[in-house]
């Protein structure tokens, strides 16, 4: 049982993801982040990887990344960075970014180098589900990593029951078909959720796009195992330089 299996089999509800940026707001701030999360409560992490062109971020998010780039955060930096992580991090982490770079850099050796520093597993919003079906499935399966979809309120359950028997790991549901950091409100998001709920899926869902505060996570709660938060959190570490105080207010607005 892998570290994400590991986590769900062992907290049913409430489970908090926390989306960060590799390389932000300093280019060495990567671990200091993670641990912070970790020591402030929370369940996982999903590391970004900065990338000029994403395609499901929003504006604050695309800034982040512009910054870590500018601070000059590779893919390559990334795993140097994270070599002895998992002397300091027990939590599940899994990478989030996007196919380009990714290629650049070798799919094989990216799928190999996540695994041997302790890499969960990916989330690639872009990565087609025939291309993982037809190539790159294997690769990553072949590294002992698990591999999250996404699916929208606008995806069929055909196609939802597909992504998620391609899916390891949790089922990532988006709670809109917009950019992350957009307002939504999680009672327009509530027959979405049951939808999916009522649906007899291999994994559990999460949800992503929306969430903020406690307010958004706790509604997200109540018909998904957890929530994932991500530009809320980048805010709060614009606002303040000190890192573990900025973690540490923001997780605990959510959990207390």
């Amino acid at each position: 049982m892998n570290r994400i299996e590991n986590l769900f089999s062992k907290k049913s509800k409430n489970i908090l993801n926390v989306y960060c940026t590799a390389g932000f707001p300093k280019l060495d701030s990567t671990i200091t982040v993670m641990q912070s999360l970790q020591h402030a409560g929370a369940d996982m992490i999903e590391l970004g990887m900065p990338y000029s062109d994403p395609l499901a971020d929003g504006p604050v998010i695309q800034a982040s990344s512009s910054k870590a780039l500018q601070n000059g955060m590779t893919i390559k930096k990334l795993f140097e960075q994270l070599s002895d992580f998992r002397d300091l991090i027990t939590l599940p982490v899994l990478l989030m970014g996007y196919m380009n770079p990714i290629l650049q850099y070798g799919f094989e050796k990216f799928c190999k180098d996540a695994a041997a520093v302790g890499i969960d597993g990916l989330i690639l919003p872009d990565l087609p589900e025939y291309e993982f079906e037809s190539e790159y499935g294997t690769i990553i399966r072949n590294n002992g990593l698990s591999f999250v979809f996404l699916v929208t309120p606008e995806t069929s359950e055909a196609r939802v029951k597909k992504l998620d028997q391609l899916s390891s790991g949790f089922l990532y549901a988006v709670s809109s078909s917009s950019t992350t950091g957009k307002d939504k409100k999680m009672e327009d998001v509530t027959g979405y959720l049951r939808r999916l709920k009522s649906i007899n899926l291999k994994n559990p869902v999460m949800v992503g796009f929306g969430i903020k505060d406690k307010q958004t996570f706790q509604a997200a709660c109540e018909s998904a195992r957890g929530a994932i938060i991500g530009t809320a959190y980048i805010k709060a570490l614009e606002q303040n330089q000190d890192v573990d105080a900025a973690t540490n207010k923001f997780i605990n607005a959510i959990l207390s």
